[in-house]
């Protein structure tokens, strides 16, 4: 009976290492101090009425990048745990000079951490990001009021945090993640090799999140094929939203492969079969194959929107329009479809024959020709432009600097030769790095920098970030140069310890340093947000284009209504809202009656059970997993026979709600005039500001206590 209620889970599964100890403290104590702080608010029912029930896409944007920032912290602190043991990992040979030193992690305990860094910053960090940015950004770039779906908008994002969750789940139950690398190859990941729980965290992890990330990309397709403003045709759609767009559509692509791999690899686990082990016919291959086909595709669908924000930016501070519309979409539209045919390059060193390794090599050299395509029209853009260097143009030049070198090793290891010798070394993990860092999340601090007074209505502290941006960039030349030089040495990936003799310490010490340069680089990111906040009278933005934008978005007021315009506007050129600016002709006040969804948690409820399906099949509590399969119907079948899900604004409602918004305006302003006086304030500003602040608090303190 014990076995039917508890399954695998015992008192073993509770934490017992220090690290999960720690880590479940951690999150316990977080989780303590944010109910303290809504409690003593009383924002409870303001928290789940406006934010965590919304449909509006625009909040469930920003609580994207709330939960992707703080896994970004979590995946940060794995990266720096796994350079601190590199660092100290040199050792004598064995039996000479006594017992080899090992670094302060074991060599189990350094592979979950390596796969989860892994799993963590791509699935939940960038995937976080790109679709906060997409949320955001696309509807009011195309002329929509919301997503095609908003219930499955809200659903996306709910499955996306049951998958956070369980990614994180083995801290409080179970005392071990998957050491099987990010991708989990098998057989390796098999039972044989991995009894343990960690690859069932990491499966139902991915499972979950990648089961949102594909009602998302479906969403927003439709959502952009249609839901455009009168006059946009698909030849006048801002870049972002064409980056956007050829980004989902790879989604689509490739992450149901990824939801059927992943299957298969439960069944052989949970079932017993062997699709992926040697015995009863099973084939490893065949999961490096299903993997890759969309592990390499999955790189290019966090890429392109990146490519979006740097064609929007390098146009806005250029003060031009892009260089070349047609080659630009052509560039984006070149990358997504040749990304689908250069998964092999992955294997190279696996057996394949020389014509496949060929053929795929050759592709992969073909993929560079489209990127350069888009690299030339952001060059010849700037060209003769007055370009103004504020903090998201910084963050497109770092892109350029280190994305080059990411493209150029790529092209080294495009060659079977070369890759022979450098395939398992950490001149890979270099390159990964200077395109996903460099491209992706460089990208996406471009975007955040440049749109922050859309999401919130007054700007980035410009000082601040651009000491965090040459924090990121110093840190991270400090980290990966010294990577690419340790994988001609011979430098192995997933390396924990290594001998003393090879000369590679100093470099490892180097790689730590640049680790801890970009951590102050992020603590610098979030003083940024905090001083921002501080000063947000005199950052405020008082027109909805502080940068003198050329698409739509900019036109709304900051942050937009919850309808986003009061009258669909009319397109009548790409740069529509540039030219309406230019002639004088921005369109007055007009309203009309508007139809707005009704929020709902039938996403979270389905999330929630999605997490217990996962978490039942984990611990092998079968009980657990067909009620939450038969929760998640239900909860579906109540939703779909919801016919009350959306409400009428009337234009006499809309009328007054803008009236509010414009006095809530004028009162900021006369706030923004009067702040403009104070200087931008910088790190010790800042530490003044908040030592100031401690201290009155302690005053306060003190006089209630007398």
């Amino acid at each position: 009976m014990r076995h039917f209620w508890l399954g695998k889970l015992d008192s073993h599964a509770l934490p017992h290492a220090w690290f999960t100890i720690g880590g479940t403290a951690v999150f316990l104590l977080a989780a303590l101090i944010t109910v303290i702080i809504i409690t003593r608010m009383k924002r409870w029912k303001w928290l789940w009425n406006e934010w965590l029930t919304s449909v509006d896409p625009k909040k469930i944007g920003i609580m994207y990048f709330i939960v992707g920032g703080v896994m970004l912290l979590r995946g940060g602190l794995d990266a720096l745990m796994m350079w601190l043991q590199q660092a100290l990992g040199a050792s004598n040979m064995p039996g000479i000079g006594g017992e080899a030193a090992h670094g302060y992690l074991s060599s189990e305990h350094f592979q979950q951490i390596f796969t989860a860094h892994g799993n963590i910053m791509v699935f939940f960090v960038a995937m976080a990001f790109i679709f906060g940015l997409i949320n955001y950004i696309v509807p009011l770039q195309i002329g929509a009021r919301d997503l095609a779906s908003p219930f499955m908008n809200t659903l996306g994002f709910w499955l996306y945090v049951g998958g956070v969750l369980m990614v994180n789940m083995f801290f409080m139950f179970g005392g071990e993640y998957a050491a099987t690398g990010w991708l989990a190859i098998a057989p390796l990941s098999g039972k044989v090799f991995s009894p343990g729980v960690g690859v069932d965290y990491w499966i139902w992890s991915l499972q979950i999140s990648g089961v949102g990330s594909t009602l998302g990309a479906l969403n927003f397709i439709l959502t952009i094929l249609k839901m455009r403003a009168p006059g946009m045709t698909l030849s006048k759609m801002p870049l972002f939203t064409w980056g956007s767009l050829f980004s989902m559509l790879m989604a689509v692509t490739v992450f149901p492969l990824l939801t059927a791999t992943l299957f298969l690899s439960f069944f052989d686990r949970y079932l017993g079969t062997h699709f992926f082990t040697m015995t009863a016919g099973g084939d490893p291959m065949m999961y490096t194959n299903l993997i890759w086909m969309w592990g390499h595709p999955e790189v290019y669908i966090l890429m392109l929107p990146a490519f979006g924000v740097f064609s929007e930016v390098v146009a806005t501070f250029s003060r031009k329009p892009i260089a070349s519309y047609k080659s630009n979409v052509i560039g984006m539209a070149g990358v997504s479809f040749m990304a689908l045919s250069v998964w092999l390059h992955h294997f190279f060193t696996m057996g394949a024959s020389t014509d496949v390794n060929a053929f795929f090599g050759l592709m992969t050299l073909i993929v560079a020709i489209p990127t350069a395509v888009l690299f030339f029209t952001w060059i010849a853009t700037m060209r003769g432009g007055m370009i103004r260097f504020e903090t998201p143009m910084l963050w497109f030049l770092g892109f350029v600097a280190i994305f080059a070198v990411g493209g150029l090793s790529g092209l080294i290891l495009a060659f079977p030769p070369a890759d022979f010798q450098l395939h398992n070394s950490l001149f890979l993990v270099a390159h990964f790095h200077f395109n996903v860092i460099g491209g992706v999340l460089f990208g996406i601090f471009c975007g955040i920098n440049y749109w922050f007074s859309k999401f919130t209505g007054f700007k980035l502290n410009q000082r601040i970030g651009r000491q965090a941006f040459w924090c990121w960039i110093l840190g991270f030349c400090l980290s990966f140069i010294p990577m690419l030089i340790l994988g001609l040495m011979g430098a192995t990936r997933r390396l924990d310890h290594y001998d003393a003799s090879t000369g590679w310490q100093p470099f490892f010490v180097l790689m730590l340093i640049g680790g801890i340069v970009i951590a102050i680089g992020t603590v610098l990111q979030l003083v940024q947000i905090f001083a921002s906040v501080i000063q947000r009278h005199r950052l405020y933005d008082a027109t909805g284009d502080p940068w003198d934008g050329r698409s739509l978005e900019w036109g709304t007021t900051s942050p937009p209504p919850s309808y986003n315009f009061t009258v669909i506007p009319t397109v009548t050129s790409f740069d529509t809202f540039w030219e309406a600016k230019k002639n004088h002709a921005l369109p007055g006040p007009a309203y009309e009656d508007i139809v707005i969804p009704k929020n709902t948690a039938a996403g979270i409820y389905i999330a929630l059970f999605a997490f217990l399906l996962g978490f039942g099949f984990v611990w092998e509590m079968n009980w657990l997993a067909v009620v939450s399969i038969i929760g998640i119907i239900v909860v579906l079948i109540t939703r779909g026979y919801n016919e009350h899900s959306e409400y009428i604004l009337t234009a006499a409602e809309v009328e007054k709600n803008e009236e509010k918004r414009a006095e809530l305006h004028k009162k900021r302003l006369e706030q923004h005039k009067a702040a403009l006086h104070e200087e931008e304030m910088g790190l010790v500003d800042f530490m003044r500001y908040m030592l100031k602040l401690g201290m009155n608090y302690i005053r306060q303190k003190r006089r209630k206590r007398t």
